[in-house]
């Protein structure tokens, strides 16, 4: 869900990610903490990929000092968001009595983003991680890298049995020209909020959440879709990829092992290419090279 203040150029982006979390955390196997990690920076992907225009893409890459290592997430404008971590069932104790998502990510690295923007090359903007709270560095970095000062908040809840109950997430950004007496009450505003776990294990909507930080500003709804855990990978994708390693990598293939068996690191889906599924392939590959 997006909205716009009327008077004053503040917007904002709310969404729930319960399913797609969830979806994310069976598939993966994930940990408590690994889990709570991923499950921010899939919403934190979720609402950057809501701003973006037709067939655009974000990606998001947190590379951190910590157990988990890494996690990458990628998200279009239609509301398909996927993701993994590096290492799933990595997990830390909880810390003051929440799980300790910066300790598993780690307090110093880097964080990468990537846009397709359907232009001749994406635009790509990294800056160091600030805390490993995901929701602070993605804040952090929309402050440097695109000098938009932004509000973001993003929680997940997870059960003692491992499931996820409650994700999601908001951002709150500021445009020139900006009125500072309208931001700073923004700011109170979003103290009041409540943690947006709290919000979401209460039931509260999008639309609701947006309502209450919104609150005593007028704003009008933009768009609303809906979000799911979807991968865009495919037998012909990885036999592309395969061409684009060169007739060598696909002949030393075919002659080791005489077959190929690629998994989707995102969805983990596997697929298999056959001694014949490779000769074509390398038949592809070699009548690429005679036509350049």
């Amino acid at each position: 869900m997006r909205i716009m203040a009327r008077d004053v150029n503040i917007r904002g982006v709310a969404c729930v990610t319960t399913n797609l979390v969830d979806e994310a955390r069976k598939r993966h196997g994930t940990s408590p903490t690994a889990s709570a990690a991923l499950g921010r920076a899939l919403t934190g992907g979720a609402l950057l990929g809501s701003l973006l225009k037709k067939e655009q893409r974000v990606a998001l890459r947190f590379e951190g000092n910590g157990p988990l290592k890494k996690i990458l997430v990628e998200a279009d404008s239609r509301g398909a968001v996927r993701g993994y971590v590096g290492v799933p069932d990595a997990d830390l104790p909880p810390r003051n009595g929440k799980l300790d998502v910066s300790g598993v990510l780690g307090r110093k690295g880097l964080l990468i983003v990537t846009k397709d923007l359907r232009m001749k090359e994406p635009y790509s903007g990294m800056v160091e991680l600030r805390s490993g709270e995901i929701a602070e560095d993605l804040a952090y970095y929309l402050a440097e890298s695109e000098q938009i000062p932004s509000a973001v908040a993003l929680g997940v809840y997870v059960e003692p049995d491992k499931s996820v109950t409650a994700a999601g997430g908001f951002m709150v950004q500021s445009f020139p020209p900006r009125n500072e007496e309208m931001v700073e009450e923004m700011i109170r505003q979003i103290g009041k909020v409540p943690p947006v776990t709290d919000l979401l294990r209460r039931g509260k909507s999008p639309e609701q959440v947006l309502e209450q930080i919104f609150q005593g500003i007028p704003f009008d709804f933009l768009l609303q879709h809906d979000l799911s855990f979807e991968c865009g990978c495919s037998k012909e994708r990885v036999e592309r990829a395969l061409i684009t390693l060169g007739r060598d990598e696909i002949a030393t293939i075919l002659e080791n092992l005489g077959q190929a068996d690629v998994r989707c690191e995102f969805c983990l889906q596997s697929y298999h290419l056959s001694g014949r599924d490779l000769r074509g392939l390398l038949d592809e590959a070699a009548a690429k090279v005679v036509l350049h």
